[in-house]
This record gives structure tokens, sequence and C-alpha cells, in this order.
């Protein structure tokens, strides 16, 4: 989001500290993206279970790491882009798993999407591939993952608060 070409946000490194603010994060974007596409029970149920803050404290000691993007004035969480150990079919050796990024939707074509995944690509540097799990229905996801250069390379079940929903598994090369 920009004011007369001023960057209304900032991107930073993540913590422990930070899992309150991540689990916000998750809870608001999943809900907003899937309201009304997924059922209401599924999705109160996925993130109570997902996004719970113990859930991202779980990842960060497992070694996951996360980029917050925080708004402008008053650092409101707002996105966050999160990398983590591939828990994917087809995953090999070398390959990192972009597990989350999230945005709310006031925040779409702002740039900030991009700079997050920019983030992202950064700290998955010496691995061989990113690789990510998205919603097969998610056009707007997908079509941002292809402007990032991703490929299709597979699919899974995504188990969404007890109920199963067919997800593509993208892949994007990063230089060694």
């Amino acid at each position: 989001m920009s004011m007369a070409g001023v960057q209304a946000w900032r991107v930073r490194e993540a913590g422990a500290s930070d899992v309150a603010a991540l689990s916000l994060v998750a809870g608001a974007t999943f809900l907003e993206t899937f309201a009304g596409v997924l059922p209401g029970d599924a999705i109160v149920a996925h993130c109570a279970n997902a996004y719970a803050p113990a859930r991202f404290a779980d990842y960060f000691a497992k070694g996951s790491r996360a980029w917050i993007l925080e708004a402008a004035p008053g650092g409101a969480p707002v996105g966050f882009a999160q990398l983590a150990t591939p828990d994917l079919p087809g995953a090999g050796p070398g390959d990192i798993e972009l597990k989350r990024i999230y945005l709310l939707s006031r925040f779409h074509g702002s740039g900030a999407g991009a700079a997050l995944m920019a983030a992202a690509v950064a700290g998955a540097a010496g691995h061989a591939r990113l690789l990510l799990g998205v919603y097969v229905h998610n056009a707007r996801a997908l079509t941002f993952y292809r402007k990032q250069d991703f490929v299709p390379v597979g699919e899974r079940r995504f188990d969404v608060g007890g109920q199963l929903f067919d997800d593509v598994v993208l892949a994007r090369p990063l230089a060694g």
C-alpha cells in the first residue's frame, strides 16, 4: 500500500516473540480468503488448530524462519511468509517449503506480497527448490505464484478442519 510514493509497510524477520502476531494474521487471512469457499466450521477448526501461537512456537523450535509484514504507522501485523522443512509430496534433498505466505487483502497489489516472497527466497538461499502447496481453486494465489516462477510438480490432499481438499504442489528452482 503506498501513499504519495511512500511505502506504508515494512518487512522484518520474525522470531519467537512474534507467535501471537503470526497466529492472528494466519487466522484472519485464512478466514478472509476462504469464507464462502470452504465450510465455516472447517475454517474455524483449522484455524484453532493450525494457527495457534503454540504451533508457531513449535515451528521456530524446529528451525522454521518467518518474515512479518507490518503496516505503517503503528506496526500492525498484516502479512507474513514462513519457511519450514518440507512436508509435501515430491520433496527431495535440498528442498525447503514456503509453508505460508499470507497477506491481508487490502495490501494485495501493493508490492507487499512480492516483498514477502523476496524475503523468503533470500532466506531459502542454499536450497535447491522452494516448494509450496496451494488450494487448487485459489486463482489469485496461483496467478501470483506463476509470476514468481513457480510451476506445478504434484498434488496433495489438504485437511481443513477434518475435511479434505485438493492442493497443487508448486516448485521454484533456486540459484545455488
